[in-house]
């Protein structure tokens, strides 16, 4: 008998497991590391080296091998795969020294190191244990490859890998070194606390203080005799944490050398082995957000005022302010930058034409640098720095993802056939990572220099080894709805004839930051699955969406829910008169997240187009979401509390229920510390007080992820056979 779809999905973790990802091309480009597990149903990830002359992989460590206890994560680097949405186990992360001859990583807090590339000979060369302090968070190598940093108890430390000594490079009572806070990882992409200099011998090191951080309070009512976490949660207009950035440099510490700390009389720790002293030029007060950090030629920051509206790019060394970028709503947090060339060249992006370009230019002349690449190309990231070159992804069509590649004699396209695509690159070997509409599958070409000046010598492939989905491969129809042009796929049952009307289920996102929309096949085989059950399954990507353009993304400053909302509705109604067997008299609504928010205002501001709606963990009121988030788009509460207002849930139910009353299921995992189920607790107490019916479905023990397999499997069917009871349609099926 075939496994259902929801079992598989849950199962093969959506289809992760087994494909290839993380890539670190060795800067002579003979080589490639990556992440990848050993089967499409295998969650322990190990680390593999692929030779680009050959094609020959290897596995590299395999935590079954280690004998590593996947159980016996630390709290902050359960946190970090929250933050990240890791869903696997076992080498989730690691990082290599310069030549791309160490590897380091950490498993179940113990730190490993493994030699890589030529010097290898045996196919199976054991990684060894590093003695490091316990639990050890994030340990990197230096570039020469003789240390590692890593965070334990809040410091920082360096273990020397030829003498094994152990020195504290920062600690402080009551803050933490090395460590990325919460709205930085959440929300700016930055899940790191510490860079190395080139030369092995300073760090860039955060220190952050979040003694001025609201405390909130996560309980597990299914296990009444465990007492709540406590977690430190910046809601939007409350006290951030108070991150700032040092420099140290490293200096001689013997085991002599060692002092017992006042606070803690039984413990014996060295004394700091490096000098510590702040960056310069960073207005900490006017600019409280750390966005990023790099070091090349130059130790580099950005930085960011606390509304968002301005940020700065800060040689860290002279404390120079290199660039300085302002928006009337926001700027944007780009990945990938800054970075640096070899001849010193500062890699940055800028707006011109409505079209976020690539800006390249030396450090004098980064304030005023135009972007060098054309209107129309926006751009997403940039992905590498090879030499000169600088490798980025790019679309001039917001469903799609292209590769494209800049260089002193010009603008290369690396990837641009219809699909997503995403790559990295050194050394002239280019690793290009491919979904398109053919397959669900994902697939790895690598390529060295030569043949089409374009897209190189196509020498060989990396395998996913990831599970076919039991589904047919989606089909989505796509159109342009309404004079806006919102994108939007329409997904129909492989077992459809045409003719035949069939309920409508709306399946989006539709927030900022994210998309649904896209020409990957993997990207709709949840809304493929709910279309075998009898749906045609609309998929909308309205204002505020990424992709399209800067100022598209800006035209929900100040209000999540008019305009969003009525772009579904377009979508809704230009899917219908393209494809007439859309019944729009049964209308359903589903989503997570932003999507979940988006689904219950759905049937609560608009219950004459939507019918009955299923809201996943949806943040009801902003004012319980995070600074860095909410603030960029509705602003401080203090300041604009109409924006709030305007787009919280809670003041609805009163409203709704004195219209048409539409079936409403709400879910959300108790064990949520990114929105928080005191979203979903306060709109159903409010639904209850106005007498609107309605249900939720508490999952204990589930984060934001729902990544067990029974949870995700039977969520699944139970949202589907919600919203067939709600539209009075038959039952299940596989």
């Amino acid at each position: 008998m075939t496994e259902s779809f929801p079992r598989q999905q849950a199962r093969t973790r959506g289809f992760r497991l087994g494909v290839p990802r993380a890539f670190q091309v060795s800067p002579g480009g003979d080589r490639v590391t990556f992440l990848r597990s050993l089967a499409g149903d295998d969650p322990v990830t190990c680390l593999w080296e692929a030779d680009t002359a050959t094609g020959q992989e290897r596995i590299v460590a395999d935590p079954r091998a280690l004998g590593a206890d996947e159980e016996n994560l630390p709290p902050e680097e359960r946190a970090r795969r929250e933050r990240v949405r890791e869903t696997a186990a076992g080498i989730v992360a690691y990082a290599t020294d310069r030549a791309a001859t160490l590897a380091v990583f950490a498993l179940s807090g113990q730190v490993y190191a493994v030699p890589l590339g030529d010097t290898v000979t045996a196919d199976q060369v054991a990684p060894r244990r590093i003695p490091t302090q316990t639990p050890a968070l994030d340990p990197r190598p230096s570039p020469d490859g003789r240390a590692v940093a890593y965070v334990h108890d809040g410091a920082l430390r360096v273990i020397q890998l030829s003498t094994g000594q152990d020195e504290v490079v920062a600690w402080q009572e009551g803050v933490t070194f090395g460590l990325a806070e919460f709205v930085a990882a959440e929300e700016m992409g930055r899940s790191r606390g510490y860079w190395w200099a080139p030369d092995g011998g300073r760090l860039l090191v955060t220190r952050v203080d979040e003694s001025a951080v609201a405390r909130w309070h996560i309980a597990d009512p299914a296990n009444p005799a465990s007492a709540p976490v406590e977690v430190g949660y910046p809601a939007a207009g409350t006290a951030n944490a108070d991150v700032s950035l040092l420099v140290a440099t490293l200096t001689q510490a013997t085991e002599a050398d060692t002092v017992h700390i006042a606070q803690t009389p039984l413990a014996v720790v060295p004394p700091a082995a490096a000098t510590l002293a702040e960056v310069a030029g960073w207005d900490r007060a006017a600019f409280p957000y750390l966005v990023n950090a790099t070091w090349g030629h130059d130790p580099l920051i950005v930085v960011q005022t606390r509304d968002q509206k301005t940020m700065r790019v800060i040689n860290a060394a002279t404390g120079d302010v290199l660039r300085e970028d302002t928006d009337a709503d926001w700027t944007d947090v780009i990945d990938g930058v800054p970075a640096q060339l070899p001849d010193g060249n500062i890699v940055w992006t800028g707006i011109a034409d409505d079209t976020r370009g690539l800006v390249i230019a030396p450090a004098a002349a980064l304030a005023t640098a135009a972007p060098v690449t054309p209107a129309g190309l926006q751009l997403r990231a940039v992905l590498s720095v090879d030499g000169d070159q600088v490798l980025f992804a790019a679309s001039t069509e917001s469903t799609e993802l292209q590769v494209w590649r800049y260089c002193p004699d010009g603008l290369y396209a690396v990837a641009t056939k219809m699909g997503v695509h995403t790559a990295a690159m050194a050394g002239g070997t280019t690793v290009i990572a491919s979904r398109t509409l053919a397959s669900s599958q994902v697939t790895v070409r690598l390529t060295r220099p030569g043949g089409h000046a374009n897209t190189g010598t196509f020498v060989g492939t990396i395998a996913s080894l990831a599970e076919e989905p039991n589904l047919p491969v989606p089909a989505p129809g796509f159109l342009h709805a309404g004079p806006d042009g919102i994108r939007t796929a329409v997904l129909f049952p492989s077992w459809h004839e045409p003719g035949t009307k069939l309920p409508v289920l709306m399946d989006p996102y539709g927030g900022p930051g994210a998309q649904r929309v896209v020409r990957a096949a993997s990207a709709y085989l949840p809304s493929q699955w709910f279309a075998e059950q009898g749906f045609a399954v609309v998929v909308a990507d309205g204002r505020g969406t990424p992709g399209r353009s800067p100022s598209w993304e800006r035209t929900i400053a100040g209000d999540f829910a008019t305009g969003i909302l009525e772009d579904q509705v377009t979508a809704l109604g230009a899917a219908a008169e393209k494809f007439s067997d859309l019944d729009t008299a049964r209308v359903a609504i589903r989503g997570w997240s932003f999507g979940g928010y988006l689904s219950a205002l759905a049937v609560l501001r608009r219950p004459d187009v939507f019918h009955a709606g299923v809201a996943g963990a949806p943040p009801t009121d902003w004012r319980l979401y995070d600074t860095h988030y909410t603030e960029r788009y509705l602003g401080d509460p203090a300041q604009n509390p109409a924006a709030y207002q305007l787009s919280s849930l809670l003041d609805d139910p009163a409203r709704a229920v004195q219209s048409v009353i539409r079936p409403l299921l709400i879910i959300h995992g108790l064990a949520d510390d990114n929105v928080f189920v005191a979203h979903s607790l306060r709109l159903s107490s409010a639904l209850l007080a106005a007498g609107y019916p309605h249900s939720v479905l508490p999952l204990s023990g589930i984060t934001h992820m729902t990544s067990q397999e029974a949870v995700a499997e039977n969520m699944l069917l139970f949202q589907v056979a919600f919203l067939k009871q709600a539209l009075s349609l038959p039952g299940t099926t596989g």
